[in-house]
């Protein structure tokens, strides 16, 4: 059977949107890798299925390019809240994840794009909640890339937002080799169920330049949750205020850490890129 989809971005993270409230959707890990295959296939970081939820508006559900399951998408709630808009003709939704509940407010919409808020909830931030392997004080995990005595990068703060984040603090986040320092520490014994892994340079006390290696997916050009987990971690060092711009390789979110009751709110544009129909 072939189902129909929307080739969506936020901020070039790109996604395939499946709307299954109607019908089952369960694909193939096989299936899901070769669609997200960029050469052979259609390409993507991530493939969400909306479907139906008891305690909110939708359940989202998402899958890594490799075929694994993940908790959640921050860029793809912004997306997901912009197609409920348009199914629901409700500019506030309420969106289930793995990763827990979570709110998203249109802010502008039209035919083909959007600016969307999502409140992301509060922020994960005891070691067992990342989870860690291991009792560690998060805010200066005992952890490092390169040798002992010198090594590159060290002293991560560890974030969960729903999902399990590492945040590097570098001097010059244009100097690191992503890929590799990334993939290392994606699977480190510390993490039992696998990590994304953020470098962060504080540029000043309200932006800061990420990049990001995502669980399962590798180099994105951005991550809502990572930006999320980005600021909370530069927040809790003292580095930023509780609000700022995180700069990634395909733009900014603007993200909020509201003092009030701990919530992290996410804001940024969402794009339509094309529609089609999925086989298999």
């Amino acid at each position: 059977m072939t189902r129909p989809f929307l080739k969506m971005n936020g901020l070039g993270n790109d996604f395939i949107v499946i709307d299954a409230r109607d019908a089952g959707f369960a694909p193939r890990t096989e299936d899901i890798r070769a669609w997200g295959d960029r050469a052979s296939g259609i390409g993507f970081d991530q493939l969400i299925a909306i479907e139906g939820s008891e305690t909110g508006d939708a359940f989202m559900r998402v899958w890594n390019s490799d075929g694994g399951t993940v908790e959640t998408c921050g860029n793809a709630l912004r997306c997901v809240g912009w197609v409920l808009d348009k199914a629901t003709d409700s500019d506030e939704l309420t969106i289930d994840t793995l990763g827990g509940l979570t709110t998203a407010k249109v802010l502008e919409a039209d035919a083909r794009t959007g600016m969307v808020s999502v409140d992301m909830g509060k922020p994960r931030l005891n070691w067992d909640q990342i989870p860690l392997s291991e009792e560690m004080d998060t805010l200066r995990l005992e952890l490092q890339i390169g040798p002992i005595d010198a090594p590159l990068y060290h002293t991560p703060v560890a974030v969960s937002m729903g999902n399990p984040h590492v945040v590097f603090f570098v001097d010059d986040v244009m100097a690191v080799d992503v890929e590799r320092s990334g993939s290392l520490i994606e699977h480190h014994p510390l993490f039992p169920e696998g990590v994304n892994v953020e470098f962060a340079q504080v540029i000043d006390r309200n932006i800061i330049r990420m990049r990001v290696w995502e669980r399962g997916a590798g180099i994105t050009k951005a991550c809502g949750t990572g930006a999320c987990a980005t600021l909370v971690a530069a927040a809790r060092r003292g580095l930023t205020e509780r609000h700022g711009n995180v700069i990634m390789d395909g733009g900014p979110l603007h993200i909020l850490w509201r003092a009030a009751d701990d919530h992290v709110i996410m804001t940024g544009p969402v794009e339509v890129e094309f529609e089609g129909q999925l086989d298999g």
